[in-house]
């Protein structure tokens, strides 16, 4: 979690952001959080001065509400100027394309005391990055400076003439003051990771900001500076806060710091401008008695999410601090002395419910076909949770997996015969199929495999003899199989397809016909006619098909001994999904990508907001019937055609376009977005 950022004149109301797009805001104090997405990975909040309801949000653009948070409308660019969006990585992360663009990349933001249509932006191209001024709410920019280095962050001082304010702009290696006097640099004393600044009664602002050198405060808004020392030895410090106001508290997120023979993270606490500091928040093996975390600690222990990332100061209230870290939103209400978990609360004795500050990412939600109210969700990250209640509460449910093997659980099954039993697939890399987990690494060094469980998912133990180690991806059961000698299939990423015939005990490759190299076998599937079908994601990012970096879909009708390729749609790449209709085994649901097409809003480079397709493969005389059926509801486009192998004829290899009937323009999406744009 990153970017905490509290209302200036709510405490009540704190907005979060994450790097999986969603952001978050709450109006009770972290009681309950509501997620919303703007289309991108939001760097920065900034709430207006003067308006309590109006709050703004950089992400692919510059976004801003003037209701709480509820609707939010595209500032810059302007929505008459857009004119596509590009997404060229792995995250399918979107650049606005737009014309004029004369900020292109902002920053950062910040809004005039005294005056709401009065907006600063420090933007432009990382080589030539300049100060902006927006008097119109931010319709109209004018270059008002021109910067040596990218600022981070925006400061007005409030005590400055409203006609010519002064303004400290932070970056790395340079606070640049602008004022009426013109522009000053002030040089850093090292390479800043994270910087903080507050108006006291003195002249000037004081400054801290932490390095790998150590904590630095500046009294006199950064022309002199001295470095602080923590309690101990060896700290090393990552972020930093103080409160706009009161500049003499601030809180700074450690870690390695030495100290009584242990090595310690948390949070230490001056309230003296850094002349000392306390460590107000202090663990090592186990949790510390004043830190109060929900069921990350509980199952993972006090290191898992690590110390901060990010720290904010509450402006109005140097007491209230909130702390966020690879999965967890702290705060504390009395200067430390004590801190709360806001993501998460215990159901009775019975596991933990969300408060809404949600994450990860899912793999599937998988239901006990002997309990309706066990269910199961496969994570990224933190494993497997199961629920006994219908959902009410969850609880970890990973004992017994091996450890090299804990972060993610990618799915399970269950034995339709026999209470309890059930397989899950686990590996320690997480995220795939995305390339960047693959780029630099190679996938046979990949840590997984399978894990049988008797009592329910309770408890699990390893279960892979004669499988290779690999990023066990997908497991399927063939429920026809011997209740003594069940037949099971895992999709081992980098691997290929694995068969057991003896519930799991033992295992071997069945990659028989399958032409890729270290094939990315990624999901499987099973027809009523017993036939199989494998998803092999593609290795190419650069959009092209027809080379070795393809993706491919394969079919077996011999129990995996032999596959075949099944032909593709023409021009299409990237499988990712697949599913088998029950009452027909020759209709496939498929998920994969379009080719780029030149001067087409659905290029895999230039895009409206929706750049993946649904494919369906259906047996031609269906076509018609699938057409009636599911009309109007196909999220974009499909195609329709035969699951055939590719050496049948063409004519069973035919396809057919369905054009999309909900794709949205990227104008009327940009003009006004509401919280759940994605």
């Amino acid at each position: 979690m990153f970017n905490p950022t509290i209302s200036p004149h709510d405490a009540n109301t704190v907005l979060i952001s994450c790097d999986m797009t969603g952001s978050y805001i709450t109006h009770n104090g972290g009681h309950t959080w509501r997620m919303f997405n703007l289309r991108g990975v939001v760097n920065f909040f900034v709430f207006d001065p003067l308006d309590p309801k109006t709050m703004y949000a950089h992400a692919t653009g510059l976004w801003r509400s003037t209701d709480g948070g509820e609707q939010w409308n595209l500032v810059y660019p302007s929505p008459s100027a857009v004119k596509g969006i590009k997404m060229d990585s792995d995250h399918a992360d979107e650049r606005i394309l737009a014309d004029p663009d004369p900020l292109s990349e902002i920053s950062a933001l910040a809004i005039d005391p005294a005056n709401s249509k009065i907006l600063y932006a420090a933007a432009g191209p990382k080589e030539s990055p300049a100060l902006f001024v927006s008097r119109d709410y931010g319709k109209t920019w004018q270059q008002q400076a021109k910067l040596l280095d990218v600022p981070r962050h925006i400061w007005i001082d409030p005590r400055s003439a409203p006609e010519s304010r002064a303004l400290f702009l932070a970056s790395a290696h340079i606070v640049t003051v602008a004022s009426s006097a013109g522009i000053r640099k002030l040089p850093l004393p090292s390479a800043f990771t994270d910087i903080s600044l507050g108006f006291g009664s003195g002249p000037q602002p004081t400054i801290y900001a932490t390095s790998e050198q150590g904590t630095f405060v500046s009294p006199d808004g950064g022309v002199t500076w001295h470095k602080c020392d923590l309690p101990g030895s060896g700290a090393k410090v990552r972020a930093v806060a103080t409160s706009l106001r009161h500049p003499e508290t601030a809180y700074v997120s450690y870690d390695h710091l030495t100290l009584d023979g242990k090595s310690w993270i948390g949070v230490a606490k001056t309230t003296n401008s850094g002349s000392d500091w306390q460590l107000v928040w202090k663990e090592s093996e186990a949790a510390a008695n004043n830190v109060h975390d929900a069921w990350i600690t509980e199952r993972f222990g006090p290191g898992w999410a690590e110390n901060p990332l990010n720290l904010t100061a509450a402006d109005q209230d140097a007491n209230l601090c909130y702390g966020t870290d690879l999965g967890r939103t702290m705060r504390t209400l009395d200067g430390g002395a004590t801190w709360a978990a806001l993501y998460s609360y215990k159901v009775n004795d019975a596991g933990w419910s969300s408060l809404g500050l949600d994450v990860t990412n899912s793999y599937g939600i998988h239901f006990d076909p002997f309990d309706s109210k066990r269910q199961f969700i496969t994570y990224t990250d933190i494993g497997l949770f199961r629920s006994e209640d219908g959902g009410v509460s969850w609880a970890s449910s990973t004992a017994g997996v091996p450890r090299e093997w804990l972060n993610t659980t990618y799915w399970v099954v269950f034995d339709p015969k026999v209470r309890d039993r059930m397989w899950s697939v686990n590996s320690y890399t997480h995220d795939l199929p995305r390339p960047k987990m693959w780029r630099r690494s190679s996938v046979l060094q990949y840590k997984g495999g399978v894990c049988r469980s008797d009592d329910g998912g309770r408890n699990w133990t390893k279960s892979n003899t004669g499988m290779d180690e690999t990023a066990a991806t997908h497991i399927l059961l063939d429920p026809t199989s011997p209740v003594s000698a069940r037949v099971l299939y895992v999709a081992g990423f980098g691997r290929g397809i694995y068969k057991s015939s003896d519930g799991g005990r033992t295992w071997s490759l069945k990659n028989a016909g399958i032409t890729q190299a270290q094939p990315f076998v990624w999901r499987l599937a099973r027809s009523s006619n017993s036939t199989l079908y494998a998803v092999v994601a593609r290795r190419s990012e650069d959009g092209s098909i027809g080379n070795s970096g393809d993706g491919a879909l394969y079919q077996s009708t011999d129990g995996a001994e032999h596959w075949q390729a099944v032909a593709l749609p023409q021009g299409t790449n990237g499988p990712n999904g697949l599913a088998v209709d029950p009452n027909s085994p020759d209709r496939l649901y498929f998920f994969l990508k379009m080719a780029a097409r030149a001067g087409s809003k659905y290029s895999t480079k230039i895009v409206t907001f929706t750049m993946s397709r649904l494919i369906l493969l259906i047996r031609p005389f269906s076509m018609r019937r699938a057409l009636n059926r599911r009309r109007g509801v196909l999220p974009t486009a499909a195609c329709i055609g035969t699951a055939s192998p590719a050496s049948t004829s063409s004519g069973d290899s035919e396809w057919f376009l369905i054009p999309s009937t909900t794709a949205r323009s990227t104008s009327r999406h940009s003009a006004g977005a509401s919280g759940t744009a994605r």
